[in-house]
């Protein structure tokens, strides 16, 4: 039989057409094939391709010269898309008795399974108790709640992929599995959005609504367009248990925030105080420390900001003169980049032990714009080499200035109110006027004073809000405070004692870095969308002075009111209470969440069963945001640690190495790098965003620039495949389409294989039990060697989760073994007419366990393949292979033959070597006889087994061992595989030495300029040396092959033609 390529076995009832445009598809044709020979109309339509192939490779080498960069570099062309179009219901199994289409096509593939897996309850802890591998242990884990007012990223793909493929293989291992779904209210996003679409939409300003009108139009949008990010997890094969999904503004999670806030007040671990806060004028709220942005500027740098209608320049240092009282001629200079904040200052301090100053101690001097006294103090925290040494102090404004009060009984005075507008302390020349203008006003008129001395520029960081993209301001405010301290120290020790494991371990250090100097938490926010804090003031008539003197805390407004009738000894129907407006920061239901969403604080079955989690996995930049503070409150209230592991994944970045946001318009929905999606599209995504006509532009020129005709279909399979080869242990992730589209290839690799060894087993083969499987010949025994291998790889890389293991593993052993080696080796014992049977019983066995050691990763394909190939007789047969057993190493330990393997090895190195003198000699098509000679008599029995394998890889003729000590054939080709072992290959008749030789010759002076250019050249700066060492002796190596065939061919001219070769 011919040796027939893996592509060549294509059902006759597929006809493909080309599919002019990115998103055309066509659906399943049942047509039959024209009339003729199927083998033929292909290689016409091969050859058809190859032409329009090349016309259009000529075409684009006369254009690439007028392109551009981005627009010459190497595309992609769509592929053609197959539709499954046979009706069935939502939740209904997938009809899977038809031939398979003839290429993968991830639309195909992905169709219909997903219903059913979710109607089948297989993603149910439930059902996987009553599964035959049940081993009884549970495996707990809850999605990160990704904020209900947008859509997944890359970022969030990612997280899904690993947490998916960890749980998928727990499933498969027979553990109760139970993943929890959610989404996070996310208080300040969700508000922003709703208020922008009443303005667009109605003209309606929040404050023109009752809050309840407010909040029922919130819920409203929720309902409406909450659902997208569960659509794409679906769309991303995410095996969550629907039916105990939880929002973390629904009933149970409101009454968990209730009563831990009562719980951590009663402890003395709330409390309400009046302290700076990150406060955000725009949306005039407290925000928390993962809502401010750290921008770093050079120096000075326009920035436009919400409510200024003129850039505003920041990165300035601004020098003023402080006079010395009594001294007419004396000053204290003093560098500031937020003159605003002048109004406010209440001292200038200087650095005790700084010479410049020392006369100065304790003298007072004359604030610029009002002429007020201020003390001159010294404080150990000023810099004396930083600036002039001197610095103002301006406790209502900056963290460092109000401690620094703190410690010198400053009183603080707030300059800067909650909209951002400049205060009554500031006088009428300046009150109710936005900071920045007022800044403006400020400079005037200390230049008018005399009193400015200077402006340069100034590197500074910029602390900007990263909902509203305002400049954040430190305000004084009265808020509810976690202490922090006591909880922080737990943590600590629970990294410490090894309690809890933080992977990978290099994230330990920020973990104690960050609890050893952790501050209170301000948990108030000033918003209407949240959980309205359960604190409630005690408005006593007689009482004028500060409404801050009685708060108290309840569950509700009746255990609140008895709270006060004790706290103030008056009967609780006499006493008016107002319950805080506030709502509390979303971070702190989300620190609930892996408790909360399994029923606490009521005692429930799945809260008894599956807390403690098993595993926490995110991202490393959630670590102490959401993870710390998980610990932290997790271990207050429920006794136990919420989780014993956390798995911390890097982060996604573009090309460019950005982070991916939003506000940089850099972000890339999963589903467009699933479905494929056209430039155009792209581009009016960023347009309907918020981006302003600056960073528009800048988004969408680097989108043109990465995506020049779009993205390519790449399918869910590919995309969780490519996301989890990236170790966590590595560094940032910079996904790259390409790098998905390979996935997709290695897909259709699979496909094809699938498609021959579906072929080779036909209708009525029986597949036998794995533990009766005995291989009889080396290459089978060699192929399950490999597969048990795999299968204890997979299984270290599962248990420790290293998923750049297992993708390693599996692509490896599909690609390098199964596909590259075993089939090709085998196609000529299948199409023997004795037709032996282990072939088709080991390929069984490798379909069957290569899929199910693939189905965590890649859960669409497997499933689709894996539904049909025959069952085995006899054993328990999984409805789906999500619920099938995953293969275990120590199950397969009985086919493990490294030694084997070993000796495979050298056979493959002999392939190499002799597909290097077929390439080295074009013999394209001719099938040389093959010698292969070892001075050791022992090492030629390593190769007997394997002479015919041998000889069909390296597309040689007959393969046969030259005794040790024998003469080698004069003029065949040689290779040198170690100090023992060589092969020679027949050249006489296969080569033409007069053609070959003036190619060898050009291809040799060709090598020989490139080798002189590189020992010419001086290395470039930053080159490395070991690359330059590599290239040379790769060319120097080159050549002496070059010289060594050359040798061989000029042998072979002088030989007269009756001088035949050996026998063999």
């Amino acid at each position: 039989m011919p040796h027939l390529p893996l592509a060549s076995f294509r059902p006759s009832l597929w006809v493909l057409r080309p599919s002019p445009g990115l998103l055309r598809s066509h659906p399943l044709s049942t047509q039959s094939e024209p009339h003729g020979s199927p083998i033929s109309q292909r290689n016409r339509e091969a050859k058809q391709k190859r032409l329009r192939e090349k016309q259009a490779a000529l075409e684009a080498g006369l254009a690439r010269k007028s392109k551009s960069p981005a627009e010459s570099r190497k595309t992609w062309s769509p592929k053609e898309v197959v539709l499954y179009e046979i009706p069935t219901e939502p939740g209904e199994k997938k009809d899977v008795s038809g031939p398979l289409p003839p290429a993968y096509s991830p639309r195909y593939v992905e169709a219909a399974w997903y219903p059913w897996w979710v109607r089948e309850g297989f993603f149910k802890p439930e059902y996987q108790a009553q599964l035959p591998q049940a081993t009884g242990e549970t495996f707990s884990m809850c999605i990160p709640p990704p904020n209900v007012t947008g859509s997944l990223h890359i970022g969030h793909a990612l997280t899904v992929a690993i947490q998916d493929a960890l749980v998928r293989w727990h499933r498969m291992r027979g553990d109760q599995v139970l993943w929890v779904p959610g989404s996070d209210h996310a208080g300040i996003a969700t508000q922003a959005v709703v208020e922008k679409q009443l303005w667009k939409e109605r003209g309606v300003r929040r404050h023109e609504l009752s809050r309840k009108d407010f909040l029922r139009e919130v819920w409203q949008w929720k309902e409406v367009k909450g659902g997208e990010i569960y659509e794409q997890l679906r769309a991303l094969g995410a095996s969550l248990d629907w039916d105990r999904e939880c929002f973390t503004m629904d009933a149970g999670s409101s009454m968990a925030v209730t009563e831990a806030f009562v719980r951590l007040y009663k402890a003395g671990l709330l409390y309400r105080n009046r302290q700076l806060v990150n406060w955000s004028c725009a949306l005039r709220s407290a925000i928390s420390d993962i809502e401010v942005e750290s921008r770093p500027l050079p120096g000075r740098t326009e920035l436009r900001l919400p409510g200024c209608p003129t850039p505003v320049s920041f990165g300035l240092m601004v020098s003023v003169a402080f006079p010395v009282d009594g001294e007419p001629d004396a000053e204290v200079v003093v560098g500031t980049t937020r003159p605003e904040t002048l109004p406010g200052d209440v001292a200038v301090a200087v650095h005790p032990d700084d010479p410049r100053y020392t006369h100065l101690h304790g003298r007072w001097l004359h604030h610029p714009l009002t002429g007020k006294l201020l003390p001159l103090i010294t404080d150990p925290a000023v810099q004396p080499h930083v600036g002039t040494g001197a610095v103002k102090v301006t406790p209502a404004h900056s963290p460092a200035d109000a401690e620094i009060g703190a410690r010198h009984g400053l009183s603080p005075l707030n300059v800067i109110a909650e909209d951002g507008t400049m205060t009554s302390f500031c006088g009428d020349w300046l009150q109710g006027l936005n900071r920045f203008i007022a800044r403006e006003k400020i400079m005037s008129a200390l230049r008018e004073r005399g009193l400015f001395r200077g402006l340069q520029n100034q590197p500074m960081v910029l602390p900007i809000c990263s909902r509203s993209g305002d400049v954040v301001e430190y305000l004084l405010k009265s808020q509810w405070f976690v202490r922090c301290r006591e909880m922080g120290h737990r943590a600590a020790q629970a990294v410490e004692s090894g309690a809890l494991e933080l992977s990978p371990f290099f994230h330990q250090k920020s973990w104690q870095h960050w609890f050893s100097h952790i501050g209170d938490w301000c948990v108030s926010r000033q918003l209407w969308w949240g959980h309205q804090i359960p604190a409630y003031l005690v408005v006593e008539e007689h009482v004028q002075g500060d409404r801050e003197d009685c708060w108290v805390v309840g569950r509700s407004e009746a255990e609140a009111r008895e709270v006060a009738a004790k706290l103030t000894g008056r009967p609780g129907v006499k006493l008016t209470l107002e319950r805080d407006p506030d709502v509390l920061d979303t971070w702190f239901s989300s620190a609930l969440f892996p408790f909360s969403a399994l029923g606490w604080p009521q005692q429930t079955p799945d809260l008894a069963r599956y807390y403690p989690l098993s595993l926490l996995e995110t991202g490393s930049d959630l670590l102490l945001f959401w993870v710390g503070r998980m610990v932290m409150l997790g271990t207050q209230l429920t006794g136990q640690l919420p989780f014993s592991k956390v798995l911390l994944h890097s982060m996604v970045r573009d090309r460019q190495g950005r982070k991916m946001s939003k506000s940089l318009g850099n972000v890339l929905d999963p589903r467009d790098i699933i479905s494929g999606v056209e430039l155009q599209v792209l581009q009016e995504k960023l347009r309907s965003g918020n981006l302003d006509p600056t960073e528009l532009a800048i988004a969408a020129a680097a989108q043109k620039k990465d995506f020049p005709h779009g993205i390519p279909e790449c399918g869910t399979d590919a995309l969780r495949f490519a996301l989890c080869s990236h170790g966590v242990h590595g560094g940032d992730v910079c996904l790259s389409v390409s790098e998905v589209q390979s996935c997709r290839h290695f897909c259709n690799k699979i496909w094809n294989a699938l498609r021959f060894i579906l072929k080779v087993l036909g209708e009525k083969f029986v597949p036998q039990p794995v533990e009766e499987l005995s291989p009889s010949s080396s290459m089978d025994a060699w192929i399950l060697s490999r597969l048990a291998l795999t299968a204890q790889e997979c299984e270290r890389g599962f248990l420790t989760c290293e998923l750049s293991l297992v993708t390693h593993t599996l692509y490896h052993f599909w690609l390098h073994n199964l596909c590259d080696v075993y089939l090709e080796a085998v196609k000529p014992r299948l199409w023997h007419s004795s037709h032996p049977p282990e072939p088709p019983q080991v390929l069984y066995s490798c379909a069957d366990l290569g899929l199910r050691l693939l189905a965590p990763l890649m859960p669409f394909l497997a499933e689709e393949l894996w539904q049909r190939l025959p069952s085995r007789p006899g054993c328990h047969l999984a409805p789906s292979i999500s619920v099938a057993p995953y293969p275990s190493g120590c199950s397969l330990e009985h086919w493990r033959q490294p030694e084997l393997e070993r000796h495979f090895s050298r056979v493959q190195e002999a392939v190499q070597a002799l597909r290097g003198l077929r390439a080295m000699y074009q013999l394209t098509k001719a099938r040389p006889r093959v010698l292969l000679q070892s001075s050791e008599p022992g090492e030629q029995g390593l190769f007997e087994s394997f002479l015919e394998p041998l000889g069909t890889l390296s597309h040689c003729g007959a393969v046969s061992l030259l005794p040790p000590g024998t003469a080698a054939p004069s003029g065949w080709a040689q290779a040198q595989l170690s100090d023992t072992v060589q092969v020679y290959m027949e050249l006489q008749g296969l080569v033409d030495p007069q053609t070959h030789l003036p190619l060898l010759a050009a291809r040799r002076h060709k090598l020989q300029k490139q080798l002189d250019g590189l020992i010419a050249r001086t290395p470039s700066e930053g080159e490395a040396e070991t690359q330059r060492q590599q290239r040379l002796s790769s060319l120097q190596l080159e050549l002496s092959r070059l010289d060594k065939a050359a040798s061989h061919l000029r042998q072979l001219m002088d030989e007269s033609p009756t001088s035949g070769s050996p026998e063999l």
